[in-house]
């Protein structure tokens, strides 16, 4: 993976396939994103850059409940890398 508008689209995918809308709004984040849960939309600081973005994606996604078989096969790829990423720790991209 690398840092590129492309991978960015690919993991936003994995989240609006899942039923979440991804939005980018000014606020002040501790973690430079938030979760609402009940209404399944992840806000990111709009104002991460694309490296950020993606690191925080990343971060989110393992922590959301996806259902990977739902997904289209190019999501579920991308889905599954982002989970090998998250959990070997390494988020070089």
């Amino acid at each position: 993976m690398k840092y590129t508008p492309a991978t960015l689209d690919k993991i936003e995918k994995i989240l609006e396939e899942s039923g979440y809308i991804v939005r980018y709004e000014r606020g002040n984040f501790q973690s430079g994103y938030c979760i609402l849960e009940e209404k399944k939309v992840v806000v990111l600081n709009k104002f991460l850059q694309m490296e950020g973005r993606i690191n925080t994606l990343i971060d989110i996604i393992p922590q959301l409940p996806v259902q990977p078989e739902l997904l289209s096969p190019d999501a579920k790829k991308t889905y599954e890398e982002v989970v090998a990423k998250y959990e070997a720790g390494n988020l070089q991209v």
